[in-house]
């Protein structure tokens, strides 16, 4: 699946950071290759930060990310960092 603007959500900004959230059952490894958000490069700016809800074979994975590198035309993004829970009862 490619990336999709419509499902990508301004959440809060300030001081030049915005805190999105971006939902695609793509996995993790799909979303932070660059180039995937370049489509929206004119609303990213540098070290705004994602909360990627992504599928790794059916299973939502959790993901904090943030823009790495953003020029007119591109958009790179950190690896990110998967957010585990465990649900016990």
């Amino acid at each position: 699946m490619a990336y999709d603007k419509d499902n990508l959500t301004r959440l809060a900004g300030g001081s030049g950071v915005t805190f999105w959230h971006y939902t695609t059952t793509d996995t993790i490894a799909t979303v932070n290759t660059a180039g995937y958000f370049s489509d929206s490069a004119n609303m990213f700016n540098t070290n705004d930060v994602i909360c990627c809800a992504t599928s790794t074979g059916g299973t939502p994975v959790l993901v904090w990310t943030f823009a790495n590198s953003v020029t007119a035309t591109a958009v790179d993004v950190v690896d990110g960092l998967v957010i585990t829970a465990t649900d016990s009862d």
